[in-house]
């Protein structure tokens, strides 16, 4: 009985919606306000239901750490984003600074933010990463954009300069879009900058930061990160479905 009603009761408030959208265009402005105000809060809840159902139902698995390493990898890691159900799903008109979890925090120098960060569920058969991350900008009026990965501790355990960090990503772009990664390795009141360039004509993309003529102290590393660097990035969607870092030691002849 319960059942039949609940498909009564859903049956019903879908005739209601569907109803008045088709009259929108005509309803009187105090009404349709109303109408909105009701429709936003339910959209709010609709789509907690679907982020949740999503992380339940679809592939692949929740702390999924299945990805390709390189010959001779000592490290790796996915970021937590990717890896399983964030406490808050998504930022909308995202302030500079803000965080997305614990490994994750974007910078951008707007003056009115009209960015959009929010996890995803990958559900395709190619995606070995449980979730992804999806950044929106509609108007930017800012002169940086940048999407910053802190990394373990673990990554700085015995690195030195006969190491390679290499990062690989599944990135898909509305349209064309430089995008930059720069790791920054900080030792003592020195940081160590290395950038490469993300090819704009491929989805699969990798950077190698081979450490071998960086002027690191190896003895007094503190701290390191990458940043994502998006340059002209307004009116555009990106989607990271994956990202990854390897660190292994450099081929020696």
């Amino acid at each position: 009985m319960g059942s039949f009603l609940d498909r009564l009761v859903h049956t019903t408030a879908l005739r209601r919606w569907r109803r008045d959208t088709a009259l929108a265009d005509r309803t009187p402005l105090h009404r349709l306000r109303s109408q909105r105000n009701q429709a936003r809060k339910l959209r709010q809840h609709l789509s907690e239901l679907i982020h949740r159902a999503d992380g339940k139902l679809a592939m692949p698995h929740i702390g999924s750490d299945r990805f390709s390493r390189p010959h001779g990898t000592d490290w790796s890691w996915r970021p937590e984003p990717w890896r399983g159900p964030l406490p808050v799903a998504g930022v909308a008109a995202v302030p500079s600074k803000a965080r997305l979890g614990h490994e994750v925090q974007l910078f951008h120098d707007c003056r009115i933010s009209e960015l959009t960060l929010r996890q995803l569920r990958n559900t395709r058969e190619e995606d070995l990463a449980p979730f992804g991350l999806r950044m929106d900008v509609f108007q930017f009026d800012g002169s940086f954009l940048s999407l910053v990965l802190d990394l373990p501790s673990a990554a700085l355990e015995g690195l030195g300069r006969q190491h390679v960090i290499r990062v690989d990503a599944i990135v898909e772009r509305e349209r064309p879009l430089e995008i930059f990664a720069r790791l920054n390795l900080q030792h003592g009141p020195n940081t160590v900058q290395i950038v490469q360039e993300l090819p704009q004509s491929q989805t699969s993309v990798s950077a190698e930061f081979d450490l071998a003529h960086s002027d690191m102290n190896e003895k007094r590393l503190e701290k390191a990160w990458v940043d994502l660097i998006f340059e002209a990035p307004d009116m555009n969607q990106v989607i990271i479905r994956d990202i990854t870092f390897a660190r292994y030691l450099r081929a020696t002849f």
